[in-house]
């Protein structure tokens, strides 16, 4: 799909500025390729289970290791020492008339690296740690189609639950709604999706069978504690997307029509929204970065990238050249009679059944 260059220019613009009190960023142009591969979920299988929009290094494939990585020739995210992959569902239109589906542009992603929890020296731990090479993590659940746990309970699944997040951009005012589902109305200024990730680690996993039981939330998600299961503080990573949803406007009535867009897990509710992280950081720019860039005293501690000495800040429009063909052959954009792969609507409320291609209900 065609992004709209006036949308992708202010995403991109936003995310270069220091306005956002952030330690630093990493803004990513448009995606490296959108397909249904997934090297955490399913390595070594083509295709899985949905599409997925998916940024930053050139390696990106099902086998991917933190050596291919390393190794990319580009990457579509800005900061030349990550080579990490980060990818995420794709959104689609569904037209309440035709019931054809058409996909939302965004305009980019963008990924704060953060200072937070008792485990960052300033909150006078003993500092972060950069993320392990083979490092692996994602945040979200796929199958969640409604909410469970009380807001603020603080169990791991509370936390993972409210670590996806929502709301409805309304320029030069955003009030309107924000929450963990879909909202019922147009969006103005875009849907502006976002993720927590976990920022606690065991220790001794790269992964894990679950690829959530490895990591751990902070207490209070976007600060507090590690649990004591998981010691090692990371950078705690949040991650935002502002996808385009008002082009649409014209093709639905909020208050009569449904909500129409869904995801490309054949989600209309919003709660399986999720993101995936497959690390490729050059681990010793990552570290000297952490133990460097986040002074109080320069520009470092206004979160302002360039101002690091171990970054190196690419030009929007190097990112913007360096894409892979996807090795599904399959459309994913234009109008398409049904979701890609095997992704009926599941509204819930229980958690939805995750199919593949080769038990597909008919």
């Amino acid at each position: 799909m065609i992004i709209s260059s006036s949308f992708v220019s202010l995403f991109v613009a936003l995310a270069l500025s220091g306005s956002t009190n952030a330690w630093f960023r990493v803004a990513c142009t448009g995606p490296l390729v959108q397909e249904r591969v997934d090297p955490i979920i399913s390595p070594n299988s083509n295709p899985s289970n949905h599409v997925h929009t998916i940024h930053g290094a050139s390696n990106f494939r099902a086998n991917s290791t933190f050596e291919v990585l390393r190794a990319s020739k580009c990457t579509s995210c800005l900061v030349k020492e990550d080579m990490t992959n980060y990818w995420f569902p794709k959104l689609y239109f569904q037209d309440p008339k035709t019931k054809l589906f058409e996909p939302v542009g965004n305009g980019g992603l963008l990924v704060y690296y953060q200072n937070r929890g008792d485990g960052d020296k300033r909150n006078g731990g003993p500092g972060l740690k950069a993320f392990p090479p083979g490092f692996k993590m994602l945040s979200g659940d796929p199958r969640s189609r409604s909410k469970k746990y009380p807001r603020l309970e603080g169990s791991q699944g509370e936390l993972r639950e409210r670590a996806v997040e929502w709301a409805c951009l309304r320029y030069p005012s955003s009030a309107g709604y924000n929450g963990n589902g879909f909202p019922t109305t147009d969006c103005e200024s875009g849907l502006n999706a976002r993720v927590h990730m976990p920022a606690c680690w065991d220790g001794v996993n790269l992964d894990s069978p679950d690829h959530v039981s490895h990591t751990a939330y902070l207490s209070g998600l976007d600060n507090g504690k590690c649990p004591s299961t998981h010691p090692v503080p990371l950078m705690k990573l949040f991650f935002e997307i502002t996808w385009d949803v008002t082009k649409f406007a014209s093709r639905w009535k909020p208050g009569t029509d449904k909500w129409p867009f869904v995801y490309a897990t054949g989600d209309p509710t919003g709660y399986s929204w999720h993101a995936d992280f497959q690390n490729g950081w050059d681990t010793n720019a990552l570290q000297n970065a952490i133990d460097h860039c986040d002074n109080p005293n320069d520009q470092t501690g206004n979160g302002v990238t360039e101002a690091c000495p171990y970054l190196t800040v690419l030009q929007a429009s190097e990112g913007d050249l360096c894409r892979i063909a996807p090795v599904v052959n399959e459309p994913i954009d234009g109008q398409l009679t049904k979701l890609p792969g095997c992704n009926p609507l599941q509204y819930g409320p229980g958690d939805a059944t995750i199919y593949s291609d080769a038990n597909c209900p008919h």
